[in-house]
């Protein structure tokens, strides 16, 4: 027999299914397109609402994801997930309330830092479909396949998580230092023109040793099959899907351990990665050509990593002192809107062309 937290997550990844299929256009017959503002404004407020919405239903139903019906399989899932969350002794109702209220806000605060620390991805994919070569037609349906493929990689990756942090409690540390480490680096790291080339992108040269790869794009085909032998090829459309996943899970090695500082729930934690990444295909398009304004960003994002990192490394005095995790919340809220707020009030100064006029040829 199925259990309740199995039913509730095959529910759930039914229904970002059927989202994701209307996003892609799967039920019209309007072909692949290029991706205006407006449409991406839209779908960016439709993935930000569900996300919120979400929040609204952990609120007031979050005994369902892992089916609490007693007080003991409550007490039973704090232990594992929460131990140091204070319930109301033999009040079910009480206790419900305040374990669904700190459940809701790991959500909220997970979701911020994957959505926060989501935007760097904008950068990358943006160099990959320059780099291939892609027509900006395509760049939502790569998007959206590339990114179904990273939810499925990084599913593996947060119960694989899960499970080590339960058996080995000190892996936390680890996972903290590297996050400061990360978020010092990202700190001090120069902004450079980078570039990919596609023929020596280690993806690239593992799908042709081991696949048969066209050399030519086939209109909005990810396979194709040749008639002269029958053979099916990968066409280098789906190539750069295999790449995107790749490189949202390199991401992810960051974000994952990012999160887990919030919550030791691998539901919580994957529910908030699969809204923040769904998210990021509109906020591509939304945000692609803005991205410049928010010079701090990434200094913001990297006191963001520094922070949850010490965080991690510190967090048995935390418990002690009784840090919550709606203060994490603030904390996270304030960081990234200070670099925002920083970065329109001194925007970066544009170096002006020489006015001198041109030399002309005798």
């Amino acid at each position: 027999m199925l259990s309740s937290e199995t039913l509730f997550f095959g529910g759930f990844v039914v229904f970002v299914i059927f989202v994701m299929a209307l996003d892609l256009g799967l039920f019209s017959k309007k072909k692949s397109h290029i991706v205006h503002f407006r449409e991406a404004a839209i779908w960016s407020v439709i993935w930000v609402a569900l996300a919120l919405a979400f929040y609204v239903f952990i609120r007031q139903y979050g005994y369902l994801v892992h089916g609490i019906e007693t007080l003991a399989q409550l007490e039973a899932v704090r232990d594992l997930y929460v131990p140091n969350l204070k319930l109301v002794p033999g009040d079910f109702e009480q206790s419900l309330t305040i374990f669904q209220k700190n459940m809701a806000t790991e959500y909220l605060t997970g979701y911020l830092v994957e959505y926060s620390l989501s935007a760097d991805n904008i950068f990358v994919f943006i160099l990959l479909f320059s780099a291939f070569g892609v027509h900006e037609k395509f760049y939502k349906k790569i998007l959206v396949y590339g990114i179904s493929g990273a939810v499925i990689l990084r599913f593996i990756f947060i119960f694989l998580g899960a499970a080590l942090l339960q058996r080995f409690e000190w892996i936390v540390y680890i996972f903290g230092a590297f996050l400061v480490y990360t978020g010092i680096r990202l700190f001090f790291q120069k902004e450079e023109n980078e570039h990919i080339k596609p023929a020596e992108h280690p993806v690239v040269k593992f799908v042709s040793k081991y696949f048969n790869v066209y050399r030519r794009n086939v209109i909005d085909h990810f396979f194709v099959r040749r008639k002269s032998d029958g053979k099916v090829f990968i066409t280098p459309l789906f190539l750069v899907v295999i790449v995107v996943a790749f490189t949202d899970v390199v991401f992810a090695v960051d974000s994952i351990p990012a999160i887990f500082s919030i919550t030791k729930d691998p539901y919580i934690v994957f529910f908030s990665n699969v809204f923040a990444i769904m998210g990021l295909r509109s906020m591509f398009f939304f945000l692609s050509n803005v991205m410049g304004m928010f010079r701090f960003l990434k200094v913001g994002l990297a006191v963001l990593l520094t922070f949850i990192g010490l965080k991690m490394l510190g967090h048995s005095y935390l418990e002690d002192f009784g840090f919550q995790t709606i203060w994490s919340l603030y904390i996270i809220l304030a960081i990234l809107a200070l670099s925002i707020v920083a970065s329109l009030i001194f925007p970066e100064k544009k170096v002006l062309a020489s006015s001198d006029p041109p030399s002309r040829s005798a």
